[in-house]
């Protein structure tokens, strides 16, 4: 394949974007009747992005809070990958993309290719090459869609998929239901109808995509056999990219805009808005059909908030002004990277009989976590040879204390955005957190970053030199999760040209983003 990793991904995210000992927990005893499942994933949005943190005085996310009150809010939760096809594919698997390949958000795209390989070639400014993704989710896999469904359950996807169309998309993968059917990285064309899909067209002019997919889950709870239990996934296309919004939600917020604030985009906050309605119009259809006690629902987004890309927009005076989609602070980074700002993400969860209203944790978690815990809380048996990586998290969303073990990030490429490193592995182990940066040290070793994220959540000052010890004890767990997972990994690059090794641009913006 010709070279092109760094701007394949950008492009690609830029409109899109060990074993199983201790996943077998239990399921608490099991209630009369089988509990419905909703997942909800929102795309792209930040764990600054909602109300729940205290982190935003722009954004406004009343149901988010509303589902807070009725179940558990982490404050540690993490995407499996700072890109949103990998993630989607850990929730779906339960495993990292350390193990199954899915790396890059490159599934829309014409190239299928099952599994992950090292590019041919790096520029020779780069010290490593670089991976290339797995494309397609194959149907081989145990997935939560085929094990729910096998179980009895009537099954539905609404919203984004982005990791393969037929024959590889939902339908493929234990869903009776998909809307609107489309393998893209984001809406059709446009959140604000008239929209692209090629076989679902806007009921009204202007009418919003998200408006529409809830409308369409709502039908489907409505019709759905009321003698099944039933397992939704609802997928956001909110907040990705494109970006734009109702009109008179943009104007609403045009007037509660402060420019010298780093979240000050209109439109982005209009954007989180409408994702905010439709969780609420969810939430009301399962009040009204009287299942809120048997109705598991999982709130999370696939990745954290984008920095890179530039938006123009409006003050309500009338001044012209360009910002970020959003801000991370007070993490560091956003989505493709490496940070904090990269994975860590806003999430709720209520699981009747499990969780208590209105209470918080900062237990570690990761979306691969979600496999086993529903799985075992639903009854049905974790599939046989295959390797779970995700961890039961029942006693974590009882409010009971979890320690996770080590959590692996995988992230093997290099995309030019604001904090951008090149391809690398992190782990966070408790307090701690180390970034292997794959041979970017001398002479093809590797390079490290370490923070101690209880006193540095921020990500400023880099440990690694002054611990040693810390940074070795670390660096053997990542070594040994990539070799259990067998993971395909960037290699040293043998055209390295030292002449053209350009330190001073790691972490900067290609085109400073405009």
């Amino acid at each position: 394949m010709k070279l092109k990793t760094t701007n394949q991904i950008l492009k690609n995210i830029g409109v899109c974007a060990l074993a199983l000992t201790g996943s077998q927990m239990p399921a608490l005893a099991a209630t009369p009747e089988k509990m419905n499942v909703i997942f909800i994933l929102a795309d792209d949005l930040g764990w600054s992005d909602c109300t729940l943190y205290g982190t935003t005085k722009l954004y406004q996310t009343p149901n988010l809070e509303r589902l807070a009150k009725r179940g558990i809010t982490f404050t540690n939760a993490h995407s499996a990958s700072p890109l949103c096809s990998p993630t989607r594919a850990s929730i779906l698997t339960g495993q990292t993309p350390a193990r199954n390949g899915h790396t890059a958000p490159v599934h829309h795209t014409a190239d299928v290719q099952m599994k992950a390989s090292v590019m041919e070639k790096a520029p020779a400014g780069d010290k490593a090459v670089q991976c290339k993704s797995a494309s397609r989710l194959d149907t081989h896999l145990p997935t939560l869609g085929k094990l729910i469904k096998a179980d009895g359950y009537s099954t539905a996807h609404f919203g984004k998929w982005h990791l393969g169309s037929e024959p590889y998309s939902p339908l493929e993968h234990g869903f009776d239901v998909d809307i609107p059917h489309w393998p893209g990285p984001g809406p059709a064309g446009s959140f604000v109808a008239p929209w692209k899909f090629p076989a679902f067209k806007e009921l009204s002019p202007k009418e919003h995509i998200e408006d529409r997919m809830a409308d369409e889950a709502v039908k489907w709870l409505r019709s759905v056999d009321k003698t099944k239990p039933f397992y939704m996934n609802y997928w956001q296309f909110s907040v990705h990219a494109p970006f734009n919004a109702k009109e008179e939600l943009v104007e609403y917020y045009r007037g509660k805009i402060d420019t010298t604030q780093a979240q000050r985009s209109s439109t982005y906050a209009a954007m989180v808005h409408s994702m905010d309605d439709a969780i609420g119009k969810l939430l009301d259809e399962i009040d009204r059909l009287g299942i809120a006690d048997r109705t598991a629902i999982i709130f999370i987004s696939d990745n954290g908030g984008n920095m890179y890309n530039y938006l123009p927009e409006t003050t309500k005076e009338g001044r012209k002004y360009t910002s970020t989609a959003t801000d991370n602070s007070p993490l560091r980074g956003g989505k493709a990277t490496m940070f904090e700002g990269g994975f860590r993400v806003p999430c709720v969860v209520v699981w009747p009989g499990v969780t208590k209203p209105g209470t918080r944790t900062d237990a570690m978690i990761q979306t691969t976590d979600f496999y086993p815990t529903i799985l075992n809380q639903l009854g049905i048996s974790l599939p046989e040879n295959h390797k779970i990586d995700g961890y039961d998290i029942t006693s974590a969303l009882s409010g009971k204390k979890f320690n996770r073990k080590p959590m692996f990030t995988f992230f093997p490429h290099a995309p030019r955005v604001p904090d951008w490193l090149p391809g690398s592995v992190a782990v966070n182990e408790g307090d701690w957190k180390l970034i292997r940066m794959f041979h970017q040290g001398e002479n093809g070793a590797h390079g490290y970053m370490l923070f101690n994220l209880k006193t540095d959540i921020g990500e400023r000052n880099n440990l690694a030199s002054k611990s040693p010890k810390r940074v070795k004890q670390m660096d053997r767990l990542i070594g040994n999760h990539l070799k259990d997972a067998e993971a395909v990994v960037p290699i040293p690059n043998p055209s390295f040209d030292p002449a053209k090794y350009r330190p001073e641009q790691i972490g900067v913006q290609q085109g400073n983003g405009k």
